[in-house]
């Protein structure tokens, strides 16, 4: 059970969502307006922020755990075209 921030854009299930989106890996941790996906150690990205301890927990066994924060977020992958 954990939450995540996404720091840019993500694609999932074929929907594109922009930085800021909050992701939940099960419907029963979610809360109103998050996105559903099943996130783990294998699929995690350095640009999701931990929002609870079951976030860290999942970061902290993918192979990102030492990766540093970005240094900068634009938001520009965010942008309507």
């Amino acid at each position: 059970m954990a939450r995540f921030r996404g720091l840019g854009a993500f694609v999932v299930g074929g929907k594109r969502y922009k930085a800021g989106q909050a992701y939940a890996d099960s419907q029963g941790v979610a809360q109103a307006g998050d996105v559903v996906w099943v996130i783990t150690s294998a699929n995690y990205s350095p640009m999701l922020d931990c929002l609870d301890a079951g976030a860290t927990t999942i970061k902290n066994a993918s192979v990102h755990s030492a990766a540093p924060r970005p240094c900068t977020i634009t938001g520009a992958n965010s942008i309507d075209a």
